[in-house]
């Protein structure tokens, strides 16, 4: 297995205490307003599915689906989706998903740091792996930005 293009590793301090990070990670309708997708009246709950419009502009045609993997409060939240899956003719179904983990630890100066693991590429079709790698790539990029300004971090 290539670590190079099977994960997508993402780290950042977040100058906000723990507890109010992992709310904006584990309360579905708050995650939906940082990752830009509409999860409400939805719960994150292990082996539970959530799905939700995006609401990213040039996206909102696009279904977000996740199935929650496990949640350990203030702590630890994954889930598994299938990376871009943005052509509507496919049938992702058929595809082994990738793992995305979520990691809160404690941070310099009472802050948190959050770290984004995106794992399994390396079992997406070759055809779109490449691709929905790089996609990925840059979207983690800006999801950790995106959660530290809404926090306030």
């Amino acid at each position: 297995m290539n670590t190079q293009t099977d994960r997508i590793e993402r780290s950042i301090d977040i100058r906000a205490p723990r507890m109010r990070v992992w709310r904006a990670l584990a309360d579905a309708r708050e995650f939906g307003s940082w990752f830009g997708v509409n999860l409400q009246g939805q719960s994150f709950v292990a082996g539970e599915r959530v799905r939700g419009h995006i609401t990213h502009p040039g996206y909102e045609h696009l279904q977000f689906e996740a199935r929650v993997e496990r949640i350990e409060p203030e702590r630890l939240l994954s889930f598994y989706w299938h990376p871009y899956a943005i052509d509507p003719a496919v049938d992702y179904a058929q595809e082994e998903p990738t793992l995305v983990c979520f990691t809160l630890e404690d941070g310099p100066n009472g802050g948190t740091r959050l770290t984004v693991v995106e794992s399994g590429f390396d079992k997406v079709p070759a055809a779109r792996r490449l691709e929905a790698f790089r996609m990925n790539s840059q979207g983690w990029d800006a999801q950790v930005g995106n959660i530290a300004r809404h926090v306030g971090g």
